[in-house]
């Protein structure tokens, strides 16, 4: 009488064995799911930022391909188009994200980004007039600066500009744009000291160097200004400014500047000499 009971108790312990074994193996796959989200999340964002942008592309347009319709992996996409400076392309996968459910005010500045980049500032204006006002962001307004910018709305760009000031920290490159804008408008003292504001922020920026050597230039101040340099900088802002003083006619000033620059120079400076040989053969002539 008592084998049953025994076979009952057994066949009862392999059932229990068994259904144990498959919830520890449902645990362990949910686990290794939720690894691989997160080796897949951390690997994302090494190619979004560190990673080489060509293989990044590849890496997120394949992504794309085995999993559609995720919008971060469309995301990835786009950015890695815009940083391996893409721009045609960059647009397109923009505008998928942007035609996605889940997608954001966000994307759709990021999207204006990517037209700014492929010289399309009509598209890139419609695309700002999509996002709300109350959408108050520096990436937003410094945008909407250069797209007021290239209308010649020269009021609504400064505002613009100085909205976008108010909204990073790290203001440097606002600066430059908002001098440049100034250059160009022949605005030349207040280009000079947004150049120096730039510098201010970031004194390795030789972008805003040279803009500042322009805009002194411009104003017949033909000194190259104090600020941080190395000695290849210098001999290339020499270069500059002497271009800047032959352009306004002052030739001997101009070639002074030149063999200053050569002089300067670490190593044989090819530009400033072809300049000054030009320069010698058209007074000889």
């Amino acid at each position: 009488m008592r084998h049953p009971i025994i076979l009952t108790l057994c066949a009862a312990a392999i059932g229990l064995s068994a259904c144990g074994q498959q919830d520890g193996e449902a645990e362990v796959e949910r686990a290794l799911q939720d690894l691989n989200v997160v080796d897949e999340s951390n690997l994302n964002d090494v190619m979004l930022t560190v990673g080489d942008p060509d293989e990044a592309v590849r890496y997120f347009a394949g992504a794309n391909a085995n999993d559609p319709g995720r919008i971060d992996l469309q995301r990835g996409l786009a950015k890695s188009l815009v940083r391996a400076n893409r721009s045609t392309e960059a647009v397109a996968a923009w505008q998928n994200v942007v035609a996605h459910e889940e997608a954001t005010n966000s994307d759709r500045v990021d999207l204006a980004d990517a037209h700014v980049r492929g010289n399309q500032w009509d598209e890139a204006a419609a695309t700002l007039n999509t996002v709300p006002p109350t959408y108050e962001t520096f990436k937003r307004y410094r945008l909407e600066a250069m797209v007021a910018d290239s209308r010649q709305q020269w009021d609504k760009a400064d505002s613009f500009y100085e909205t976008a000031v108010g909204l990073t920290t790290r203001p440097a490159t606002v600066y430059n744009n908002w001098g440049y804008s100034k250059l160009t408008r022949g605005d030349y003292g207040d280009a000079e000291r947004l150049f120096v504001d730039a510098l201010r922020f970031n004194p390795d920026m030789f972008t805003a160097k040279n803009n500042l050597v322009l805009a002194r230039g411009a104003q017949r101040n033909y000194a190259i200004p104090v600020v941080p340099m190395t000695q290849t900088e210098r001999a290339r802002l020499m270069h500059t400014m002497a271009l800047a003083a032959i352009k306004q006619n002052d030739v001997t000033i101009g070639k002074s500047l030149l063999n200053d620059a050569i002089a300067t120079h670490p190593q044989y400076f090819e530009e400033a000499a072809r300049a000054l040989d030009a320069l010698e053969n058209n007074v000889v002539n």
